[in-house]
């Protein structure tokens, strides 16, 4: 049988092959599925994404689904359970600020500005299609991450650096790196080059 090529970064462990094949690079459209991803994004800071996928039901259970609005609702005494809870990254400022985002995700809404669109408008609501040919060729940011990072951080978001809205962009499908030698790659490009984001 033809063994498949895959980017490099994933190969270890099943789980982690699993969300390359199926999931990394496909784009989100859906506004809560793209918040859920940035605080995961976020909770990763100073991790890898192999630690975070492994506990991503745990967080998924722990917080509400990421219900933003249910998220934004609490209390010191939701924070202390949190942080007792060994199936998410215990961290006060990451559990504090996914407790913000989720307030400035709400804030942004209301102001008339759908998150999926403020999150899009940053590749001009259309996937990014590169053509890299070795790991060495990413880079761990770019100018449409450096926009992203300044104006999340302008409406209140935290843990939102333009390295982590680097990575939030490419699992979103915002941005297509998978390797031209990656069996995803054409995939992911014909998906990207077909789905538009409803303005």
């Amino acid at each position: 049988m033809k063994t498949l090529l895959r980017c490099p970064w994933c190969e270890g462990f099943d789980l982690y092959r699993q969300y390359h094949d199926t999931e990394w690079g496909v784009p989100i459209h859906d506004s809560r599925q793209l918040f859920e991803l940035l605080i995961l994004e976020g909770a990763q800071a100073g991790l890898s994404w192999s630690t975070v996928l492994k506990k991503r039901e745990s967080y998924r259970e722990a917080f509400n689904q990421f219900d933003p609005k249910k998220l934004a609702k609490y209390d010191d005494q939701k924070v202390v359970e949190l942080l007792a809870n060994p199936g998410i990254i215990r961290n006060r400022l990451k559990v504090a600020a996914t407790i913000g985002n989720a307030k400035a995700y709400l804030a942004l809404e209301k102001s008339g500005q759908p998150f999926n669109q403020f999150l899009w408008s940053f590749v001009k609501h259309k996937s990014i299609q590169n053509k890299r040919h070795a790991l060495s060729e990413i880079p761990a940011s770019s100018p449409e991450s450096d926009a992203m990072s300044k104006a999340l951080l302008k409406a209140g978001f935290k843990f939102v650096g333009t390295t982590i809205c680097y990575a939030f962009m490419q699992a979103s499908g915002m941005i297509n790196d998978h390797l031209v030698s990656c069996h995803r790659y054409s995939a992911v490009q014909k998906i990207g080059n077909t789905q538009r984001n409803p303005k």
